[in-house]
């Protein structure tokens, strides 16, 4: 699986369930790697999507401890094994674990791979990313060109688990 998620200097993420950063390359770089290819998240980041809709061409998966959670367009697990036997057999798209907080914390571990896309820059948050780059679990294995968006500069960086 894949990691996706966009942070802060202090890996944080999110704040009263809504992204921190906003640079339209960040959203294209989102899409780009995500479509056609399958995205996890909880509950109340799918209730953060525009309109509360699955994301298109893409398989959506929720993962949620509500037994009753049904949502038209998604799949709905309520147990990390159930997830993960649902998706061990497949193969010809890639798994994409995009969030919130503790949806990356309890699926990080399966993780050989997280896409993230580094802002320099800190907000008031009250969702983080464990910091992989402290971790001895993970390497940076690639930190993108700097860009910059209104002020706001960021890389598109990549770890990979050791």
């Amino acid at each position: 699986m894949i990691l996706i998620a966009s942070a802060g200097l202090n890996w944080e993420i999110g704040f009263n369930n809504d992204l921190l950063f906003y640079a339209p390359d960040d959203l294209k770089f989102f899409k780009s790697q995500t479509l056609d290819n399958v995205v996890i998240m909880g509950r109340r980041t799918f209730e953060s999507l525009p309109g509360q809709k699955p994301l298109k061409n893409r398989d959506n998966i929720i993962l949620s401890s509500d037994k009753n959670l049904q949502i038209d367009g998604a799949t709905v697990y309520h147990s990390v094994e159930e997830l993960l036997d649902a998706v061990k057999d497949i193969k010809d798209k890639k798994i994409f674990v995009m969030g919130g907080a503790s949806i990356y914390e309890t699926l990080l571990p399966y993780c050989d791979t997280a896409l993230i896309t580094q802002f320099y820059a800190e907000k008031e948050a009250d969702r983080f990313l464990p910091n992989l780059s402290k971790s001895p679990e993970w390497t940076l294995q690639s930190r993108g060109e700097v860009q910059n968006y209104e002020g706001l500069r960021f890389s598109f960086d990549v770890y990979k688990r050791i």
